[in-house]
This record gives structure tokens, sequence and C-alpha cells, in this order.
């Protein structure tokens, strides 16, 4: 059976794949359809963590920090600059721990 799938793909999926004894076929791509291709994972592995239930939450969320990591690499981000920024976000406008769910505003 034939499928395709068009997307970014960790490193020894073609490996596995061919392990399995199934056959696919791979390109490298450039720099530039790297960082989409990351980006689009970062939407894809947020929708499983999102959708995860408890037993399988840890293992999305591993992938989910899998491609933030492999973004921040592409990027140039230094792991403790994300880490400050999000302290002084946290500082500046609150974290989530007090469970506010925003019902409506109105303009004056």
């Amino acid at each position: 059976m034939f499928q395709e799938y068009n997307k970014l793909v960790r490193d020894r999926i073609p490996e596995i794949i061919h392990k399995a004894g199934n056959q696919c076929e791979v390109v490298t791509m450039s720099q530039d359809e790297y960082q989409q291709a990351l980006r689009d994972k970062l939407i894809e592995e947020a929708k499983e963590a999102a959708g995860a239930n408890s037993q399988d939450l840890v293992k999305e969320l591993a992938d989910l920090y899998e491609v933030i990591d492999a973004v921040m690499l592409t990027c140039g981000i230094e792991r403790e600059a994300v880490l400050a920024e999000q302290s002084r976000r946290r500082e500046e406008r609150g974290g989530f721990e007090q469970r506010i769910k925003l019902l409506w505003t109105k303009s004056q």
C-alpha cells in the first residue's frame, strides 16, 4: 500500500521502515525548507500533545521538546535565553496556576 507523507520525520525513520521490510523515498531539505518543516512539525506535535490521554502525554510532550530543541538549534537560540524570557514573561503576565478563564472584555 502506497502512502504519501511529505513531512519532516526523525532521522532513523527510514532505517526503521527498511528494517520492517518496507520501502520509502526521502530527500534532504534545504535550510529554508527545513526551518519551515520544523515550524509545521511544532504544530503537528502540539496538536498530538493537546489530544493525548494521560498515559501518552509524556511521550507527546517529549516529541514536542525534540522539535523545540531542533528549532532552537537551527535558529541559534540558546536554551538559557528561552528560559530567561519565560521567566520574564511569567513575572510580567503571570503563569497559568490560577486556572483563569477569560470570558469577555468590553472596550470603553
